[in-house]
């Protein structure tokens, strides 16, 4: 909070607090094209990282297998050898452990990384030894490990796994004893599966190496992918942004048949509607202003040249009357034809056509002294809004009343054509001239050639009579009568109830 300087004399200043603006939060996005990459370098990267685990699993699991298949091949020969074996000096079968491991030793051939070899129990100095021999390239050896022997010896388990800072050692052994006081002594396999478990890490390593020039590699293409399947997102996105009330027009081109583009025909279609409802608004702005210009004027000046004769005020109130009302008239048809573009302007239901009919030629008979018909009636169940039709078709009978003689003839009727469901009003009056046969059923529009005097509309009844029809999905049409005249028929899709 900020004070103002103090003061001396008996007034003293307050300043008002400072108002600390708001900080305009900054909106921190990332690209659905930026997204989509990392999702699948996200998928891709566990992909390949699982492949390489499982990869190394199954290696690692082949040297443990193949390791265990040795050692029980090795010690199954020693066991074979001491069981059936004989002394070749002697021809009889061995009695002493150190000879037989002597001997059996001298006939082997180790594999690498694999040492055999053979240990004689000596109370003051442990297990002595005795190998075959051939030397291996491992990091210490068995042989020369004098503990990991006695640790070996000593197990009363057959096999095992020896862990030492040198590296790991797979073993099994065959003990030896004699009756008779012979030394202990027993048959060690042992196998350094380091080696062998190097090259399944090498394996995994080099697997791992390709999967990361293969991320590299999905990278740029997911993005330019990514780019060429969005392009028509960013379109739209741009075409949104450049979009203003006085400019509709822009489009978006549409290439394939993939969801992308129907993302952009459905936005067209979008734009389609909102420059229709802009178009519409605009025109009934320029036609509400243009219609009620005319009547205000008149009240104005009537109003403005009034005197103080009674019988001259009381004219033109009646002239500023029926102005108003006029006006009304225009307002709320206005109003009529801007609900035309709301979605629930009809409420279809379940109607007896027939009764519709009747109903619309008991109305249609008071509007005026005409030789009134009622020529065809349709039975049947249809769903439609009874009211807008109703309204329609009363405005139809009105519009015939206007451009008829007292006397002539008006006839209503609705027949089902097919799929189609037609209501219709004929008249006998001088009809419509075919220039004007478009023309009518435009706002304001009454036609370069008018079918009679007695119209006093504002040009709105016909209008309001196409939005109910479209509204039902169909339209209304103009045909000759037979004999002279006009009918206004009312074409709807046939929807049974």
């Amino acid at each position: 909070m900020t004070t103002g300087p103090a003061t001396t004399g008996p007034a003293t200043t307050t300043a008002a607090p400072a108002t600390t603006a708001e900080p305009v939060p900054v909106r921190r996005w990332i690209t659905a094209r930026v997204r989509i990459l990392l999702w699948l370098l996200l998928v891709t990267a566990v992909a390949f990282a699982a492949v390489a685990m499982t990869t190394r699993s199954i290696l690692l699991r082949d040297v443990d297998n193949r390791v265990s298949r040795l050692l029980a091949q090795e010690t199954g020969e020693f066991a074979n050898f001491e069981t059936r074996g004989k002394d070749p000096e002697t021809g009889r079968p061995f009695t002493d452990p150190e000879r037989l491991l002597e001997v059996f030793l001298e006939r082997q051939y180790a594999d690498p990384d694999e040492e055999l070899i053979g240990l004689i129990g000596r109370p003051d100095q442990g297990p002595a030894q005795r190998t075959q021999p051939r030397e291996i390239d491992v990091p210490r050896p068995l042989h020369d490990d004098r503990e990991a022997r006695r640790r070996i010896f000593d197990s009363p388990d057959s096999t095992g796994t020896l862990h030492r800072a040198s590296g790991e050692i797979r073993w099994a052994k065959v003990a030896v004893a004699r009756p008779g006081g012979e030394p202990e002594a027993a048959f060690v396999v042992a196998f350094h599966p380091g080696r062998e478990q190097a090259r399944a890490n090498e394996v995994f390593r080099i697997l791992l190496a390709i999967s990361g020039v293969a991320l590299v590699m999905t990278t740029g293409i997911g993005w330019v992918v990514a780019g060429r399947i969005l392009k028509p997102v960013r379109l739209v996105r741009t075409a949104a942004a450049q979009l203003t009330e006085q400019d509709l027009t822009r489009r978006i081109p549409v290439h394939g048949r993939d969801d992308v583009a129907a993302l952009a025909e459905t936005f067209n279609a979008m734009l389609d509607r909102l420059e229709r409802a802009f178009a519409a608004q605009r025109e009934f702005v320029d036609d509400a202003g243009h219609e009620l210009r005319t009547p205000i004027t008149i009240v104005r000046g009537h109003l403005e040249l009034m005197g103080d004769d009674p019988a001259e005020r009381e004219e033109t109130i009646r002239l500023v009357t029926d102005e108003l009302d006029r006006m009304s008239r225009i307002v709320e048809d206005l109003l009529l034809l801007a609900k035309a573009e709301r979605p629930d302007f009809v409420t279809p239901e379940p109607v007896q056509l027939g009764e519709l009919t009747a109903d619309v030629f008991v109305k249609a008979r008071t509007l005026g002294e005409r030789r009134w018909e009622l020529a065809e009636v349709a039975d049947g169940e249809v769903r439609l809004d009874p009211q807008r039709i109703t309204q329609a078709m009363v405005q139809l009978a009105q519009n015939a009343v206007q451009h008829t003689a007292p006397g002539q003839s008006v006839r209503i009727g609705s027949r089902l054509d097919g799929s189609r469901i037609e209501l219709y009003v004929a008249d006998s009056g001088p009809g419509v001239q075919p220039q004007d046969a478009e023309l009518i059923f435009e706002r304001f529009r009454r036609g370069t050639a008018r079918r009679g005097a007695r119209g006093s509309g504002a040009g709105l009844g016909l209008s309001i009579v196409r939005a109910i029809a479209e509204g039902h999905r169909g339209q209304v049409e103009l045909r000759d009568t037979e004999g002279g005249g006009a009918t206004f028929v009312l074409v709807l899709e046939e929807e049974r109830a």
